[in-house]
């Protein structure tokens, strides 16, 4: 039968179409003819022989699709030719799949050890037996081994012996029923798609953290997608014509849940940002529901330490659910409770931060700053600093390590301790990197210039271990001693994670210390003196870079000022600004020139401060909109008064303004940095009116 089956292109319209979403079609178009066979490999052949149980999915002749597991003992899969599965075993006479059986009827089938997490698949034609039944290969292909949990499997019962219990037909979703799925870590589906020469059917593996699937009040169950292999089997078939069946297991008790439905591929929402490792989301609307108590002859126990690390690097809906309730608190200060306090080194000291409102920790992006407010003692109101985030989004807490210098920094050392509360508002600013990236990241660190570069490298390592794919990483950190150098131990795990999973090289850290004293080089440092071109040029082979700066200014400066002198493109240096000092950069030859800014105003212009409901005149000689604020009585918020920070960030509910210095934070349309803003000069015959959302 075989013979008669024409070789169709690897993917159909649905698969191309989510690639070509995600900008991978032509990779995946090579991905395809190189793994999708017409044949099963001996490796493949000789793993179905020796497995108790066999994944099915089928088509009932409604053109609903079913889920079904096959039991039998080792060997009742068998492969007489490349070409060939024959199967002996038939489906329960209660199992809907069965009615998707015939011969002529296309099948999907998934072969999968769990105590392994071996698992391949395989579609193709049945034809009847008197044993059971063979099935022809249309498609075959491997799949990784993610998000499958340890299981061991033994026999309950003689798999040979019919199942006689109880077919409960369910008219939706009972408690039973809704427990079952909420406990689940992994459950199988079945899809398919018409094409024009035949219809295929795929049978595929789900698997998360336990109650990784939502089950809403009226049945709709929705499922996270996770980063996979992009063949998008499933999603695919469910884009064409928006159909699944789906089995849930009792692993403990052979129970099976059966459904099938309507199901929506969901490519964007604010939820798939808010559920930890999701990349898409699908739903699913069961119209048919079975259930058959004890209908497996197998159980499997779960092992020790059986969690799979990918499953461990996702989300579940709980977390998802608060960080959605933190996105609509982003503008609020929010109480955090230190929960844990680490000295780094004799002056830097981490805080780890958990809020304690109820509402969850809004992701970041790493490199990120946190805005903070305390009341210092002597301080007749509350102080507001920004410190930069040193942990990954995907930590699960925020973290900032502060130096202790300054009024702030101080009170952090000498007054904090755990268990006490610090406010913080959401975190912001525009120095981050791209995980994913394929250009090799330059990490430059200077003293505590480290922390929002550390929260880059533990996201690109994250990333890279959870994706599979790591980006080449440098991180070249200067200290002036060993004593003042800090996380040692954290950055040593990280390299070793990244080149444990990716190979060696993958990430490099080069330490430099300007003061070594008793340190011995090449166990406590790779070089002597400081971060310049010469070192650069000693520890860098040569390659096309994106560099990341960051530590006081003269350092930021003088890296930037000599990468651009070796033709650094200016779009390829990334740098955290501080203060008044901020970065001068140089733009590119033929680059566009930056927009033209308004000039401030010459003459006086009306403010309105509407909130308050307070109005003052503006004059040259005021300054900026945070000082006439101020001067009028109120109390803006602001951190650094240079628009590097973001804090002061203000709407801007009328007018126009200019800027007196660049702004380094981002600034939305309809919004102002008041710290350095003044009203805008207008044409003679026009009126600027300013009015403020303070």
């Amino acid at each position: 039968m075989t013979a008669a089956l024409k070789a169709l292109p690897p993917w159909h319209e649905g698969e191309t179409f989510i690639q070509r979403k995600l900008g991978v079609a032509e990779r995946m178009e090579a991905v395809g003819q190189r793994v999708i066979r017409d044949h099963m490999p001996d490796q493949h052949r000789d793993f179905y022989a020796q497995l108790p149980f066999i994944v099915l999915g089928s088509v009932d002749p409604a053109g609903d699709p079913w889920a079904t597991l096959l039991v039998g003992k080792p060997g009742f899969l068998s492969s007489p030719t490349p070409t060939r599965l024959d199967i002996a075993a038939h489906a329960d006479p209660g199992d809907p799949a069965g009615e998707g059986m015939r011969d002529g009827d296309p099948v999907g089938l998934l072969g999968i050890e769990m105590h392994t997490r071996r698992r391949n698949r395989m579609n193709g034609v049945v034809t009847g037996s008197g044993s059971g039944f063979r099935v022809d290969v249309d498609q075959s292909f491997g799949n990784c081994p993610r998000y499958i949990q340890l299981r061991d499997v033994d026999y309950a019962r003689d798999p040979t012996e019919p199942f006689t219990g109880v077919v409960e037909v369910l008219p939706q979703l009972d408690e039973q029923a809704r427990t079952m799925i909420g406990k689940a870590d992994a459950f199988f589906v079945a899809t398919y798609a018409d094409r024009a020469e035949r219809r295929q059917v795929d049978v595929s593996h789900r698997g998360g953290k336990a109650g990784f699937v939502r089950v809403a009040e009226d049945g709709t169950l929705t499922v996270p997608d996770f980063n996979g292999n992009l063949f998008f089997s499933t999603l695919g078939n469910i884009v064409l014509n928006g159909k699944a069946g789906l089995v849930f297991v009792d692993y403990g008790s052979g129970d099976m849940l059966q459904m099938t439905g309507d199901a929506e591929v969901i490519l964007e929402s604010p939820e798939i940002a808010a559920f930890q490792g999701a990349e898409r989301l699908w739903t699913f609307k069961p119209r048919r529901i079975l259930r058959r108590a004890g209908a497996l002859a197998l159980r499997w126990s779960f092992r020790k330490e059986g969690w799979s690390p990918s499953s461990l690097m996702t989300g579940d809906w709980a977390q998802a659910a608060a960080r959605m309730q933190a996105g609509e608190l982003a503008t609020r200060w929010r109480p955090y409770r230190v929960t844990k306090i680490v000295d780094e080194t004799p002056a830097i000291r981490s805080f780890h931060l958990q809020p304690t409102d109820g509402a969850g920790l809004l992701p970041h992006a790493a490199g990120q700053h946190l805005p903070v407010r305390v009341t210092v003692p002597g301080s007749d109101k509350p102080v507001i600093r920004t410190y930069t985030l040193s942990a990954a989004p995907s930590d699960g807490l925020y973290r900032i390590s502060v130096k202790r210098e300054g009024l702030v920094s101080r009170h952090l050392h000498d007054r904090i301790r755990a268990g006490d509360i610090i406010e913080a508002r959401a975190p912001d600013g525009a120095f981050t990197i791209d995980p994913y990236g394929t250009r090799p990241a330059v990490l430059l660190a200077g003293g505590i210039g480290i922390t929002p570069l550390l929260a880059m490298l533990r996201h690109v390592v994250y990333e890279g271990l959870r994706k599979q794919r790591m980006r080449p990483t440098i991180l070249i950190q200067a200290a002036r001693s060993m004593s003042e150098r800090p996380f040692d131990r954290e950055i040593a795990e990280l390299v070793n994670a990244a080149q444990g999973a990716a190979g060696q090289g993958a990430v490099r850290w080069i330490r430099v210390l300007s003061e070594p004293g008793t340190a011995k080089e090449g166990v406590d440092y790779e070089a002597t003196g400081r971060i310049d071109m010469a070192l650069l040029t000693r520890f860098l082979p040569f390659d096309d870079y994106d560099f990341y700066l960051c530590g006081p200014p003269a350092f930021t400066q003088a890296l930037y000022d000599g990468l651009r002198s070796r033709n650094i493109a200016d779009g390829r240096i990334h740098a955290e600004a501080f203060g008044p000092s901020s970065l001068q950069r140089t733009a590119d030859v033929g680059a566009a020139p930056p927009p033209v800014r308004p000039l401030p105003s010459s003459k006086p212009v009306p403010v309105a401060f509407m909130t308050s409901l307070k109005e003052d005149r503006w004059m040259p000689s005021s300054g900026t909109l945070l000082e006439l604020a101020e001067a009028r009585g109120l109390e803006p918020e602001y951190s650094c008064r240079e628009g590097t920070c973001g804090t002061c960030r203000t709407k801007l509910l009328k007018g126009a303004v200019a800027y007196i210095r660049e702004p380094g934070a981002s600034v939305a349309p309809g919004e102002v940095l008041i710290c350095s803003a003044v009203p805008a000069e207008t044409g003679p015959d026009e009126e600027n009116r300013i009015q403020l959302a303070l």
